[in-house]
């Protein structure tokens, strides 16, 4: 399946949820204040969050009145050009090798999942790839993280439960140099119950990479679960107080109609979407382009 109609599968409910409301409310009325009011709801009720929908909605209503908009589909063609040109002005990643990526979020949110297909991901791209089990707080978690190794043949480090987190990063940087890897990728633990610990530990590892590997270009990605909606944003306020976060990875995109959370995401933060999760297969996480994703968004 091509990535364009994975995309499309992907984002099937977030786009019944809009544009076959645009369709109905425009099938007997026109653009009018009622219109604009019921628009605003339906972006919100896909978690575009209130004051970004409002924005697109305000600036809707400009041009409509200066290209004279009439029809459903001038409709959505012009909020296609409204959200593009907003995606347009964030800054979009283009990873450079040698890479290290540092992935963090919640327990819950599908990390794990995310770091084995991310694995797949670089390895189609011809890249030498290695798993670093940095998150030796959650039970069973760098088992389930070789297991992912296992299944996508991909080499992986870990320690003991319990280790220490950057003890194991450090041993991951030493094989990657001596066996010329592309892309580290590593898991940390998400226990934001414990703040300030995990605080230290993201600080640590980060000493780490950047005294033992300087020349590798280093990505901090947190992982979020679109079906969540607006709680996402509030997971990115809780680790945006100490950490930088370069991108987001948003899992299970194909399970919800929330699917507007991503335009929440870039209008709030300015951050970009890394990567977007569009099934439950290893090959469904396609790196984001925002040209598809609103294409197949009305």
């Amino acid at each position: 399946m091509g990535i364009f109609k994975k995309i499309g599968n992907a984002l099937k409910k977030t786009r019944e949820a809009i544009a076959r409301k645009i369709d109905s409310m425009l099938s007997h009325g026109e653009l009018d204040d009622d219109f604009y009011d019921e628009l605003t709801d339906v972006l919100i009720s896909c978690d575009i969050g209130v004051r970004t929908s409002m924005d697109i909605v305000d600036n809707l209503r400009i041009r409509a009145r200066k290209n004279k908009l009439r029809t459903s589909e001038d409709v959505k063609e012009q909020l296609k050009e409204i959200l593009k040109e907003d995606f347009a002005q964030v800054p979009q990643i283009e990873i450079q090798y040698p890479a290290i990526i540092t992935i963090i979020g919640v327990n819950g949110v599908g990390k794990t999942t995310t770091l084995g297909k991310l694995s797949k991901y670089f390895k189609s791209l011809k890249k030498e790839v290695t798993l670093v089990a940095g998150d030796t707080f959650r039970a069973a978690a760098s088992n389930q993280l070789a297991e992912w190794a296992d299944r996508t043949k991909t080499r992986i480090i870990k320690h003991a439960e319990g280790a220490d987190a950057a003890a194991v990063v450090f041993d991951g940087i030493s094989s990657a140099k001596a066996r010329g890897t592309d892309v580290l990728l590593v898991d940390t633990a998400g226990r934001l119950h414990t703040k300030t610990n995990l605080m230290e530990e993201l600080k640590k590892i980060d000493k780490v990479i950047n005294k033992e590997y300087p020349s590798a270009h280093k990505y901090t990605f947190i992982v979020l679960d679109a079906t969540t909606g607006q709680n996402a944003l509030n997971q990115i306020n809780a680790f945006n107080e100490f950490v930088k976060i370069d991108g987001i990875i948003l899992t299970k995109l194909d399970g919800t109609a929330k699917g507007g959370v991503i335009i929440a995401i870039e209008k709030e933060y300015n951050l970009p979407i890394a990567f977007i999760g569009v099934g439950e297969g290893v090959d469904d996480l396609e790196q984001f382009n925002y040209n598809d994703f609103v294409d197949n968004l009305f």
